[in-house]
This record gives C-alpha cells, structure tokens and sequence, in this order.
C-alpha cells in the first residue's frame, strides 16, 4: 500500500542543529554543506513555517552523527560516539525482564558520558524513565531533551513488543512555540515545566518478559535513525487510517462521508475520533496536500498548475494562497531555493 509522505517542522531542524551552533569556535561541522547533501536550501531555516520532507531529516540526522562521530549532535561534554546507541541496545540481551533490560541501557549510558543520566521513576501506578541533568547545561537544549526521550522511547517501546503505552510525557521546560508539533512525535498526553524529562507507563510493564535476540536487535538498529526520530503516525490510529485513505483515493479526494463509509464507521463516530486525537478530517488533508506538495516541489517539475490540479484546487491561484498559508512561502520560490542548491 502507498504510504502517505511525512514532512517536518523546520524548528526540528533548528533544534537539530542548535547544540553545534552553541558551540560556534569549535568548528564542529560545516552546517552549510551538511544541509546541502542532506537536500535542504539552508534559506528554508529562515522560514518559521518551512518544512523539510522525512527523507532530507533523516539525512541530515545520519549526516552529522557520521560527520561529528556523536550520536548527541554536539549536545554533551562528551561526545556519543556512532555505535553508542548500538552498544545501549545489545546490552538487552539475556535480560529476563523490561526492568532490567531498561536497568542495563541506563547504566550503559552512564558509562559513555556524564551529562545526563537515565533514570527509573515510580508514580503510584506509573513507572517511567526521566533524564537527569548532572552538570547544568546551556541554553536552549530544548531538542536534547526531545531528542533523548523521542529515542528512549521508541527503544523501550519496541524492546516491550511494541505494545508499551505512553501514559503521559513531561518535559523539564516551558512550552516552545513550536509545541503543537509535539503531538506528532509524542504520542501521549504532554506537561511542560516539569522537574524532569521523563515519558510515564503502567508500572506493570517493568515484569514483562523481554524476547527479542540478536537477530532482531540487528534489524532494529539496521532501521535507524528512520525508526527513532520519525514521527509514527500510526500512533495516532484513526488519523493515520483517514490519511491513507485519502492518499489510496486521489485524485479523486475523498469526501468526509466516503472516508467514514471506507473505515466502515458514521461520520460522527470518525470525527469524534478525531476530535480524540486532536485533529479534524480537513486539517488532515490540508497536512497530506502541504506534504504531498513539499514532496512534490522537491522531486520533480511539475507546473504549479498541474500541481494544484492533482491537489485538489480549483486553479493555481488556490493552490499557491494555501501554500503561503501552510509554510510563509510561495512554492515557486521554494523550488527555486531547491534547484539553486
């Protein structure tokens, strides 16, 4: 089945990139040239509501952890050297229970550097990990904390089964402005200005038995960073169901109604859903026809008006208004700053 494309915030990027900007006399990597081979204009980080395609973020991630040789982009006094997170996740093997395996990736991250520390916290019926700062950091390390318990979490979850809920995350900082994209990447209730980063379970997850042997740690490391720091829409389950369905249907485009009928639910239930997971059915095509056109702009050379037409416009005039609304750009100015990079 066709997936929908996945595009992200440029603020992702920003933060991505703001633990080697905080350290602007050390010449850690040529930024410049990283985002060039990754496929992004570097123009676009001027944009507030520009956004790169899953592809060029996952390339720029591999990009500066192979070019700094850290895993932490810069973020910590010691860097992570490429294999850490491989080393963290071997170091599961033979565990009898989701408890200790989490205890041995906790204690194997110590032991690679002394920024931070993974810590096990117990809430009434919750269990959940939270990052500890040991030194006090600088500003702006928003996207560490992000960054740590986006990965943590997709690491505990899988070595779970793949069934582990996330109960709620909490975050050691106020809102940033860019907090409603949170809700893509952390599928969970969220609360910020917390003692702690930390992501909540139900603490009867820690006596799990842990099956997975070396074979499928292999797979699951030969999938990253894709499978770590993408957002996972199936997460979100009706949403992701309407977005494929919208993407199987065009060009046709599917109505309301017939997104209902084909997820067998009333348009009631499916917008209750929704409603649920914070979304509605337009905004969602609005998202799939704003990444489909990123996309779009990106690989090919598609007139703006066949381009609409595919889209669902009514003209090329449409189109382009929505776009502005969507990234504060004009699309034949942002293909522009593609082909010229």
């Amino acid at each position: 089945m066709l997936q929908p494309p996945v595009t992200i915030p440029i603020a992702f990027v920003l933060g991505m990139l703001s633990g080697i900007r905080a350290r602007p006399g050390e010449a850690l990597v040529d930024v410049e040239k990283a985002l060039e081979d990754a496929g992004i204009a570097p123009a676009l980080l001027d944009e507030a509501a520009a956004r790169v395609t899953a592809e060029q973020y996952v390339a720029l991630f591999a990009l500066l952890m192979e070019r700094l040789d850290d895993e932490a982009l810069g973020f910590l006094t010691r860097r992570l050297r490429c294999g850490s997170f491989a080393l963290m996740t071997r170091s599961t093997l033979g565990a009898r229970t989701f408890e200790v395996a989490l205890r041995r990736v906790a204690r194997t991250f110590d032991l690679l550097q002394d920024d931070l520390s993974l810590v096990l916290l117990h809430d009434g019926p919750l269990a959940g990990f939270g990052l500890r700062l040991n030194i006090q950091p600088p500003k702006h390390q928003n996207f560490l904390h992000e960054l740590m318990l986006r990965v943590y979490w997709r690491l505990f979850a899988w070595l779970h089964g793949g069934r582990l809920q996330a109960r709620r995350f909490d975050f050691g900082f106020e809102p940033p402005p860019y907090a409603d994209g949170y809700v893509k990447v952390f599928p969970g209730p969220l609360q910020f200005g917390q003692p702690l980063s930390a992501v909540w379970f139900d603490a009867s997850a820690l006596d799990t038995p842990v099956h997975r042997d070396a074979q499928e740690i292999q797979a699951f490391l030969a999938a990253s960073p894709a499978n770590v720091i993408l957002p996972r829409l199936a997460e979100q389950a009706v949403s992701a169901k309407v977005r494929a369905v919208l993407q199987q249907h065009r060009p046709a485009w599917a109505d309301l109604a017939t997104t209902a009928g084909v997820l067998h639910m009333s348009v009631s239930t499916l917008q209750r859903h929704l409603a649920t997971e914070g979304t509605s059915f337009q905004a969602l095509k609005d998202q799939l026809r704003r990444d489909l056109a990123i996309v779009r702009l990106n690989t090919s050379t598609v007139p703006l008006a066949a381009l609409a037409d595919e889209l669902g416009f009514a003209d090329s005039a449409a189109f382009q208004r929505a776009f502005k609304a969507w990234t504060g750009g004009a699309p034949g100015s942002y293909r522009r700053r593609q082909q010229a990079d």
